[in-house]
């Protein structure tokens, strides 16, 4: 009995799924025989805040044969040049822009970036579909009121609630215009132009031609890519989201409202990342990498019970009274100012690319190597006084709230510009690291490092604006230089004598440069500091 009980069960559960089975191959055999047809897009209906949209993907080769830049929409042809792909801003035509200019010399990175990089991956695009009618005021789609009798999207449900179905994207019947996506367009477009070609002109930001090209050959010899791997990129796909240009029952004015509204809504949800966040999330830059080891591991650094935390992970500026010692920004610059003398392949090959994770065995390399710089800052006088006083004080101006040492290694721009100078005296001039910082700690213990807003500080007038008396950023690149004098690492006397004047400049104020007794004296007579 109980074996004739299993045996009907048994019978039950293979009828149910050969029936789950052939169900399914029915559904294939159908879907196929639609999806045969080049005019139709299998996708999903979707619907917020009462716009409907449809939800599909399509190969990268379509895309950028079929979908047009936002500019080319008839709404904004009257003041359309063909030429850029923009809209010209005028009187005329500033009430009617709906996207930002489209950035040409970005072309040829996001070009190189879909082609050598094996995990890339675009967002989705938000596209418009617009018919012919729409810009016929007698065409029969509009009735007496103006109104469109129907929609500029055209959806075959597939199931029984319409949430399913095919789009129609005939030729002849829609063009396609990208709302949200014009950059990633414009690579895709050109990732097809290099492969059909073997070339891909460079473009200046208004569609100049640059006077280089990109060709497969570079892309093979400087990131082995493979042919056969290239050829294969325009069958990869992109997701892609339809709205409509007009809805059935608005105006053209309504309809042009509404679309420019979804530009600015996507627009402005997309906060981008702060350069902090950034360095965060980045697992291709190798100077990133290891500026986030160094920030969670080194006991200078390093968030501990009972003290507060010393790096800020999102600002790249640090307030008067805060008591981080640095940002994480500030940190990747460190480290790409440092390591970059060692390791300058980790740098992009020109600028806009991602640039290509280095091999671990470098990483580790990088982060001994940052480690050891920041052991040896670790034991600086100034910072040895964090073990029993809090950053503030240390780092705020004289006049301030509170008053402060006015020290510069508590300045992000400092620290920058001691490590780039660090950088260069240890990889390019092979100066022993802990030679160095004996010259700094008694430069540090003779006060060399505070009081900057004061005329006997060697950074006055350099790290510190007398007349707006505060940081002066622009002064980071001279306060390298000084740095690498100070330390030695310059020996040419046209250097030098560079290097002197460009400091008296600095010191210049209302045309009278300041002296290090805090007189005013001949520009000429600005000297520079003995050498440590």
């Amino acid at each position: 009995m109980r074996d004739t009980a299993s045996d009907l069960t048994a019978d039950i559960a293979r009828e149910y799924l050969e029936r789950e089975n052939k169900e399914k191959e029915v559904l294939a055999l159908l879907l196929e025989k639609f999806l045969e047809k080049k005019d139709q897009i299998l996708v999903q209906k979707t619907e917020m805040g009462g716009s409907e949209a449809y939800v599909g993907s399509v190969t990268l080769e379509w895309f950028a044969g079929r979908v047009h830049f936002a500019s080319g929409l008839p709404l904004l042809q009257k003041k359309y040049n063909p030429e850029t792909d923009n809209i010209e801003i005028d009187a005329d035509s500033i009430d009617e822009i709906q996207q930002r200019p489209i950035d040409w010399s970005r072309q040829a990175p996001l070009v190189q970036y879909l082609a050598a990089r094996k995990n890339h991956k675009f967002p989705a695009v938000l596209v418009v579909i617009n018919q012919p009618w729409v810009d016929n005021p007698k065409a029969s789609e509009w009735d007496s009121e103006e109104r469109a009798t129907k929609s500029t999207t055209d959806f075959t449900p597939l199931d029984k609630d319409g949430k399913v179905g095919l789009l129609n994207v005939s030729e002849e019947n829609v063009t396609i215009y990208a709302l949200d996506g014009q950059h990633r367009l414009m690579g895709v477009q050109g990732l097809i132009e290099l492969i059909k070609t073997g070339k891909l002109q460079r473009y200046k930001k208004d569609k100049t031609a640059d006077d280089s090209f990109i060709t497969v050959a570079d892309l093979i010899e400087q990131y082995q890519v493979d042919p056969a791997y290239l050829q294969s990129l325009p069958k990869e796909k992109i997701g892609i989201e339809f709205i409509c240009a007009v809805n059935a029952g608005e105006t053209r004015n309504q309809a042009r409202r509404r679309v420019r509204s979804i530009f600015v809504h996507v627009n402005l949800m997309a906060a981008p990342l702060t350069k902090g966040q950034l360095a965060q999330l980045n697992e291709d830059d190798g100077f990133s990498i290891v500026a986030r080891k160094i920030a969670v591991t080194h006991p200078l650094l390093e968030q501990r019970p009972n003290r507060n935390p010393r790096v800020n992970w999102n600002s790249g500026t640090v307030a008067a009274n805060s008591t981080v010692l640095t940002t994480l920004q500030a940190l990747q610059d460190m480290s790409e100012r440092y390591l970059g003398q060692k390791f300058p392949h980790w740098k992009p090959l020109e600028k806009g690319l991602i640039p290509m994770r280095p091999e671990d065995e470098e990483i580790e390399e990088g982060i001994e190597e940052f480690k050891k710089l920041f052991d040896n800052l670790a034991n600086l006088p100034s910072y040895k006084i964090l073990e029993h006083e809090d950053t503030p004080i240390l780092r705020r101006f004289s006049f301030e709230k509170g008053g402060g040492e006015a020290n510069i290694l508590f300045r992000p721009v400092a620290q920058v510009a001691l490590a780039q100078a660090l950088g260069f005296l240890v990889f390019k001039k092979g100066l022993s690291i802990t030679s160095i910082f004996k010259k700094l700690r008694k430069f540090d213990q003779q006060g060399g490092f505070t009081g900057m807003e004061y005329p006997q500080s060697l950074w006055y007038g350099v790290l510190y604006d007398p007349n707006k008396k505060r940081v002066q950023v622009s002064g980071k690149e001279l306060a390298t230089k000084l740095l690498i004098y100070i330390l030695g690492g310059i020996e040419d006397s046209m250097e030098r004598a560079e290097l002197r004047k460009a400091l008296a400049n600095a010191r210049t104020v209302e045309n009278k440069a300041i002296g290090f007794d805090g007189e005013f004296v001949e520009l000429k007579e600005v000297g520079l500091p003995p050498v440590l």
